[in-house]
């Protein structure tokens, strides 16, 4: 049977790399590559101007999407500024930049979860360290890391509802993760139609944790480094 107009094959160039087409709507064609060399989510600029954005193997290509289109206007910058020479494009933005960006997204939507699931806390704090994403005090003041902004948004949202529900559990036990858990399949759910999300319910659907959510994030977040 044929490959459907639009839906390319995926062509295996060596046994650890698998590659794809996809056609983003301001850039054009774009490479996705499947890497078992690759440890992070990264985008290449090769010379006159292709762009290949790599992932480790197990990730799915959707990923490499989502932070594709986090990155947009970084790429079309960055093919400006270089004329469409070789350029690598690290997955981290100036400490002032992501700080700001920070402060203007994780406040909002941390309430907004919290709003949602009923959660009450002191107050957020946006802090740039190498030990940690996010943390929760037992006097209710939850601190994120401005690393959050080079995530995609369902890790973001996985660490949000993850020190929120420290708010009743302040450690790791059943407890924690039960309700955890529910907490991540019902915000899923509510985002089962949007492309990042669906990558990850994909995952968890074949997932033989106790915990699926939790095991599919934390596999995901560990591509990403604290710096």
């Amino acid at each position: 049977m044929g490959d459907a107009p639009g839906n390319p094959r995926e062509k295996c160039i060596f046994a650890d790399v698998k590659e794809k087409v996809h056609i983003d709507a301001v850039l054009g064609e774009v490479l996705l590559r499947r890497s078992t060399r690759a440890r992070r989510v990264s985008i290449r600029i090769r010379r006159g101007g292709s762009i290949v954005v790599t992932v480790p193997f197990w990730v799915p290509y959707a990923m490499g999407v989502s932070f594709l289109e986090s990155r947009r206007e970084w790429v079309q910058e960055a093919l400006e500024r270089t004329g469409a020479r070789n350029a690598d494009l690290p997955e981290g933005e100036s400490v002032d930049t992501l700080r700001a960006r920070a402060k203007a997204v994780l406040p909002s939507r941390l309430r907004s979860l919290a709003d949602r699931y009923g959660f009450k806390y002191n107050r957020v704090t946006i802090k740039h360290n190498v030990s940690n994403w996010g943390s929760c005090s037992t006097k209710g003041n939850i601190n994120l890391n401005l690393n959050l902004m080079r995530v995609p948004e369902p890790l973001q949202d996985y660490i949000l509802l993850h020190e929120l529900t420290h708010l009743h559990h302040s450690n790791h036990g059943p407890k924690f993760h039960d309700e955890l858990e529910r907490l991540l399949a019902d915000h899923f759910s509510q985002h089962a139609e949007e492309e990042p999300f669906q990558a990850i319910i994909l995952a968890v659907n074949t997932s033989r944790a106790r915990y699926p959510f939790t095991h599919v994030l934390e596999k995901a977040l560990k591509e990403y480094r604290l710096v």
